[in-house]
């Protein structure tokens, strides 16, 4: 049975490893299809960074963003008010049924979603329904069966472990990024084009953002709450990869590598 739960929640430590997402970090793939006046839609927008900036490439062209959790789209309209962006709105959705008519976008992406849905094919068809003819589906997730990781710390042994289980566990599949162009293609889109992509964090402060986030995610997240009541873990093994976490930051060798599948797929 698959519970289909959003293996990260949003804590404040999950968020903060949102904000700093824009299209040149994590869409840079589909940046050259952008341009103005194209309609948009951004599937699991989250706390909408990326849309924002989807928005500003395609004034006054008109982006829709959507996402299952209520206090994320309230975030993400604050978030473009603030930002003067006006050509974009943010609605509460779901992928697998969108509320568009057939032939609405002429772009639609899902910047790491893929990964979190039981059936991500059933999506795929949905935003294929929703796309212009000729108009562009852009997917990119991250691989955690490619993670690396130096030192090679148990800790950090433990938590991609662990991570992997609850993931699971929630419905989804933390390897995504290598299934992306075999979805797309059972999902009817003929025309695909794969790549891949990495995030990388070395530097003191990269270390400190990413490695300070996952410490608290550890034990004080949904993916905290899911791993102990999966039995996956309970918390002094949560402390654990906390610490590990922390030992990683202060180290200044300390290297993470993060793969990415990406696709472009045409309906």
């Amino acid at each position: 049975m698959s519970r289909e739960s959003y293996t990260h929640g949003h804590h404040e430590s999950v968020l903060r490893s949102h904000t700093w997402r824009t299209v040149n970090n994590s869409a840079a793939y589909l940046a050259p299809e952008l341009r103005p006046a194209l309609s948009l839609l951004d599937v699991g927008c989250g706390p909408g960074t990326i849309t924002v900036d989807l928005a500003r490439r395609v004034a006054p062209g008109l982006v829709v963003g959507i996402d299952t959790a209520t206090e994320i789209i309230v975030q993400a309209d604050g978030l473009a008010r603030d930002e003067g962006v006006h050509n974009v709105r943010f609605l509460v959705g779901n992928a697998y049924e969108l509320d568009f008519a057939d032939a609405s976008f002429d772009v639609v992406h899902a910047h790491q979603v893929m990964q979190h849905l039981a059936d991500p094919v059933a999506a795929m068809r949905e935003i294929r329904r929703v796309l212009k003819p000729g108009g562009v589906f852009a997917a990119r997730d991250v691989d955690y069966g490619g993670v690396t990781l130096y030192p090679e710390l148990p800790g950090l042994d433990a938590w991609r472990q662990t991570y992997r289980d609850v993931h699971f566990w929630n419905g989804g599949n933390p390897d995504a990024g290598r299934r992306l162009k075999a979805w797309v293609r059972a999902a009817g889109f003929s025309n695909v084009t794969a790549s891949a992509s990495i995030w990388c964090f070395t530097t003191d402060a990269e270390r400190e953002w990413w490695g300070e986030s996952w410490a608290v995610r550890a034990t004080e997240s949904a993916f905290a709450a899911h791993a102990i009541e999966s039995g996956v873990a309970d918390l002094e093994q949560l402390r654990t990869i906390a610490a590990a976490w922390r030992d990683w930051v202060q180290d200044p060798d300390g290297w993470c590598a993060m793969p990415h599948g990406e696709v472009l797929a045409r309906a």
